[in-house]
């Protein structure tokens, strides 16, 4: 029996994709590397959800960062372990890790310390301009993005913008927004190192992550020693402990092992365009769990921001 263009038309499979008849060809490095970039951005939202009751329990932030880190370090290692997974670097690629390692620590410290001078909201839009400065840095790496990824960075920023809309009720101060452009810049250039390093271009995402977390780990661990608060002041309840626990599985391993599969799957800037799920999560975690009001402003915000990361990927094929 003869097929129609109806039949002919059905999904079709390959050995690097899939496609429709008619579609552009998606290649395997997209089928990856754009449901780990959403992850990413969903999973490191999460944050609030772990961190906010451990915080209002009156944990310091150098020990919730200290147990969080150090968590994800133990359950990554088992990970390691169990896989019979090698932990062998050299000392090249020990010092690009070191450096990825007190990167991504300082966007966390960074982050923190913004939100002493600043409103939460605001602090997080600031950060989401890291996708900005990942494409300026990467034009100076003579890789220039497209129009559409342009045209999606615009977009989901502005949506961002419009989701903390701010009434114009309180000052700005100026440290704040230092603090969140540098936590901004710390992560950009963290996820262009991944992106663009031949050193640690053979090692693997599981054990990428390993090693950047034993940094940060040690970072908070010697900035606890050094703290007048106690290690685990306002961690005393197994709800306490559960919650560190998701803070080092969702929003450490998780985020940070499917960002390195985006970036060397998708690139930098699309990696990170993808990294507005961040923020949508986040808001919709605090109106959710607690009770912060769904604006107008958030709906629109976060409508803006799909429409231009499906856009993107519709457009950009590749």
């Amino acid at each position: 029996m003869k097929m129609g263009d109806a039949g002919r038309g059905k999904m079709l499979t390959s050995r690097p994709g899939f496609y429709y008849k008619g579609m552009k060809k998606l290649s395997k490095n997209a089928i990856v590397g754009y449901p780990a970039g959403i992850i990413t951005g969903i999973t490191y939202g999460l944050n609030p959800m772990f961190a906010v009751p451990l915080m209002q329990n009156g944990a310091a932030t150098e020990s919730i960062l200290f147990f969080r880190y150090t968590f994800a370090v133990l359950l990554l290692g088992a990970f390691l372990l169990v896989t019979r997974h090698g932990f062998r670097i050299s000392w090249k690629q020990a010092g690009v890790l070191l450096v990825l390692g007190l990167l991504f620590t300082s966007s966390s410290l960074l982050l923190f310390g913004a939100y002493r001078y600043i409103a939460s909201g605001l602090a997080t839009t600031l950060v989401f301009l890291y996708p900005v400065l990942v494409a300026i840095i990467m034009v100076f790496l003579k890789v220039v993005p497209s129009w559409p990824v342009w045209l999606a960075i615009i977009a989901t920023f502005g949506g961002v913008l419009i989701m903390t809309h701010s009434d114009g009720s309180h000052a700005i101060d100026p440290v704040g927004v230092v603090l969140s452009l540098g936590a901004a810049l710390a992560y950009a250039l963290f996820i262009i190192i991944i992106n663009r390093s031949k050193v640690i271009a053979d090692i693997s995402n599981p054990l990428l992550t390993f090693y950047t977390l034993i940094v940060g780990a040690a970072v908070f661990l010697s900035i606890s020693l050094f703290s007048d608060a106690g290690m685990t002041e306002g961690i005393s309840s197994g709800k306490d402990w559960l919650n560190l626990l998701g803070l080092a599985l969702l929003p450490t391993i998780v985020s940070t092992a499917t960002l390195a599969v985006a970036t060397r799957n998708i690139g930098a800037t699309k990696a990170s365009v993808l990294g507005v799920f961040e923020p949508i999560t986040a808001i919709l975690v605090g109106t959710l769990m607690f009770g912060e009001p769904l604006t107008a402003n958030i709906i629109a915000g976060i409508s803006i921001a799909i429409v231009a990361v499906t856009f993107m990927i519709a457009v950009t094929k590749r």
